[in-house]
């Protein structure tokens, strides 16, 4: 896979989320050249715990989101608790408290829909663990605009609902 092509990489996780994004972060070498940007659910008043965790896993910088952030390459952004992430046509990020989807707030969904706006088949979406069905909507709209897909194979996973969830859409292409 030529990762040169790509333009960003998106991760939607959930259940047991800190021990698959650390196992895949740290296999991430310090000259990476894609931005990374993470929605986890987390618990509304998460306290950002899970940047300084991670930072401790990977050579990347890692960086909890802030509105009209420019993205960068080679830098895992987190989505903050309790808000929807968006990009922006700038590649900046937007935050929003509008109502939850999948009964949740971040979703992953609303991510990977804006980000396939964004790079269309520039980008890469991966469905890590996770206990509900967010994300599979936003894989099937990555795979319509020619992105990658990936979802952790289930039974790796501690939660194997969302992947699952995501390969039962037909719309991933490596497992």
């Amino acid at each position: 896979m030529n990762i040169n092509r790509y333009g960003a990489i998106v991760v939607g996780v959930s259940a047991g989320g800190m021990d698959a994004l650390s196992r895949l972060f740290c296999l991430i070498s310090n000259d990476f050249g894609l931005p990374i940007v993470v929605v986890q659910h987390l618990h509304a008043s998460s306290n950002g715990y899970l940047a300084e965790f991670l930072g401790n896993k990977t050579p990347l910088y890692v960086k909890e989101v802030e509105e009209k952030f420019k993205i960068q390459p080679g830098t895992i952004y987190l989505c903050p608790s309790n808000y929807h992430l968006l990009i922006e046509a700038d590649e900046t990020f937007a935050l929003s408290i509008d109502e939850k989807v999948n009964h949740t707030r971040p979703s992953i969904d609303v991510l990977f829909e804006s980000a396939a706006r964004v790079w269309s088949q520039r980008l890469i979406g991966i469905i890590l663990t996770g206990a509900n069905r967010d994300g599979a909507e936003g894989i099937r709209r990555i795979k319509a605009c020619g992105g990658l897909t990936i979802a952790q194979d289930p039974a790796t996973a501690e939660s194997p609902f969302m992947p699952q969830a995501a390969i039962d859409t037909g719309c991933v292409d490596k497992v």
